[in-house]
């Protein structure tokens, strides 16, 4: 199948493109580049990297969702199967900063491209949620049922709200459509070949790439923002997940669209359904480095 990968030059789009690769999928990616590392000539080095170890061919196109011409023109120039939408802006922080930012791109970029898959007839979408539409729910283990929207505390969080709703909408009013949202906890690793991780553009917003800048030498020291959370230590605590298995996640889900069909609408969380604090995702990347953060 033909996939095209909406920012897939990022952390998570980035694993997936090299697990539709293995999967032997032919795949388009399409970012605007925002987030994600280049070479001196601006290509993706994600890519780049990904091409060597397959021996297989990407097609990259330069492409940002709110450019809406060029999105048609993408897909008028290739025959897609399936969309998988990663592209988003993502940090918490700064969308609380600046919402307007978050609203517009992450509302209207999806908006445009679920417009001209629908003018395409390319009627098969895997989303990228966050648990974050949840809040701050009091529930240990999280269940897809559970309610949604009423206590998210920032406009990132709002935004996969949205688009849950929209997708949920699109897909109640036609048959033809078959929407996955996977909704991911806290991703964190890079793939087993070490050839592509989290490597995003200017300071890090996650723990885990911020402790290895303090391990590397880049920063002095790791801020942990609260010490009187009411857990065992302290600090947060949060489900990790590796974004290899969200990456393997995603694939699921298109094989589940290719196999079922006509499934309309459909949610699953990803996580571990563990959690773990700041400090012990501190102590475990000191004793894997070796190093005192």
């Amino acid at each position: 199948m033909h996939i095209l990968v909406t920012g897939g030059t990022g952390y998570i789009g980035s694993h997936c493109v090299l697990e539709l690769l293995q999967s032997n999928h032919t795949v388009t990616v399409i970012s605007n580049l925002v987030n994600s590392a280049t070479d001196y000539k601006g290509q993706p080095l994600s890519l780049k990297r990904i091409e060597s170890f397959t021996n297989k061919k990407v097609n990259f196109k330069k492409v940002d969702l709110l450019d809406l011409q060029e999105l048609e023109k993408t897909f008028k120039s290739e025959n897609f199967n399936a969309v998988l939408h990663f592209a988003s802006l993502k940090s918490v922080g700064e969308s609380c900063r600046e919402p307007l930012k978050y609203y517009y791109s992450n509302i209207v970029g999806s908006l445009n491209l679920i417009s001209v898959c629908k003018k395409c007839n390319v009627k098969n979408l895997i989303f990228s949620s966050s648990v974050t539409v949840y809040g701050t729910s009091t529930h240990c283990l999280l269940k897809e049922n559970d309610a949604i929207g009423e206590k998210i505390t920032n406009p990132y969080g709002q935004t996969k709200y949205m688009l849950e709703k929209i997708f949920k909408d699109i897909a109640k009013s036609d048959k033809d459509w078959n929407i996955i949202c996977l909704r991911y906890s806290i991703l964190v690793g890079a793939h087993p070949s070490g050839i592509i991780g989290e490597n995003q553009k200017g300071i890090p917003n996650n723990l885990v790439p911020n402790i290895i800048h303090v391990i590397k030498g880049k920063t002095p020291y790791l801020t942990i923002f609260g010490n009187d959370f009411n857990t065992f230590d302290g600090t947060c605590v949060r489900d990790y997940i590796h974004v290899t298995d969200v990456a393997r996640a995603n694939l699921c889900s298109l094989n589940r669209i290719i196999e079922e069909k006509n499934i309309g609408f459909e949610i699953y969380n990803i996580g571990m359904g563990k959690g773990y604090s700041v400090l012990e995702v501190v102590k475990a990347m000191e004793n894997a480095s070796g190093k005192k953060v």
